[in-house]
């Protein structure tokens, strides 16, 4: 298997920086994210920053985790280690003579992209935090609490929430939903229900049992696919079903949940390198596990409290 360094590199304004492949390489002519593959004996750390340095003529100064990708391809297997980096020396090049474009990240599917390069633009569309609706908040609350985390991003962040009102109807629960949506440009909603989420045109969050007795994806590609897996089986059957992204807990030891055997760190961070999706860390977390999080190979956090922003 080649194991290669692969850099999203992202400027203040949000764009992303492509190259395109020479027609002689592997995949010739296809865009793609820079980097290439580690040298014998070559940390991750050093390969990016060689790789990016000869590639683009600029010397990163910061990078994090942000996905691993396991791709067969008919002629070799690769493992793509793929880090965001948003800091940066000198004026990027094609210094291979490459083509390089600066795109924004919602036109990313106009280009054309090596296949093993989906699920790095899923992680890089989706945000660090998931954020669950609280028991019993009221459709008031909540949109004042959203109001306020709008106002606060930035203008490429997006929010993503998953509507939990167990207490409403469905009828009660689509009319917030709607609210929600016709309010906030920049929300990825997601519901329990694919009826519902098929009526609105939002995403859904399947629960395990759900997940596990379907054939398919229940959505088209358009619409968000989340699920909530605490098995490694759970997380195949995601995979297989071509989920954008799922939940993985409990991390930690919760109120709601104490009989509930952790996961912690150690088993979190094997199970999501099984996986080639996008991960977020439930269970016990909170703004500080975010670093955390990204260490073992996780999009981010989500949670009902401890992972809303303080506002």
């Amino acid at each position: 298997m080649l194991h290669v360094a692969v850099a999203v590199i992202r400027d203040r304004a949000g764009h992303i920086l492509l190259s395109r492949r020479p027609n002689d390489k592997h995949l010739g002519g296809l865009w793609g994210f820079p980097g290439g593959k580690l040298e014998a004996g070559e940390s991750l750390a050093d390969g990016l920053k060689r790789e990016i340095d000869e590639e683009l003529g600029i010397r990163i100064e910061t990078h994090r985790p942000l996905i691993q990708v396991r791709h067969a391809y008919p002629d070799r297997h690769v493992l793509l280690d793929v880090h965001l980096v948003e800091r940066w020396h000198g004026e990027a090049s094609g210094r291979e003579g490459q083509e390089i474009a600066w795109v924004d990240p919602d036109s990313l599917s106009g280009y054309q992209l090596p296949p093993a390069d989906k699920p790095i633009v899923t992680a890089l569309n989706l945000p660090s935090r998931y954020l669950v609706t609280p028991p019993g908040i009221g459709s008031i609350e909540l949109m004042h609490r959203l109001d306020l985390i709008s106002a606060k991003a930035s203008q490429q962040e997006m929010t993503l929430l998953q509507l939990r009102l167990p207490e409403r109807s469905y009828a009660q629960v689509v009319e917030i939903a709607q609210q929600l949506l016709d309010r906030h440009a920049a929300l990825a909603l997601l519901v329990k229900e694919v009826e519902m989420a098929g009526q609105l045109g939002c995403g859904v969050h399947l629960r395990a049992a759900d997940l596990m007795v379907l054939e398919r994806r229940p959505l088209p590609s358009a619409q968000l696919v989340a699920a909530s897996c605490h098995t490694p089986e759970e997380l195949r059957q995601a995979v297989a079903l071509n989920v954008d992204f799922v939940t993985l807990s409990p991390l930690q030891r919760t109120q709601s949940h104490p009989h509930a055997s952790p996961l912690g760190w150690d088993k979190f961070g094997q199970m999501v390198d099984d996986v080639t999706m996008p991960v977020y860390a439930l269970g016990g977390m909170s703004e500080s596990d975010i670093e955390r999080a990204w260490q073992a190979g996780a999009q981010g956090v989500a949670g009902i409290s401890g992972v809303w922003p303080i506002l």
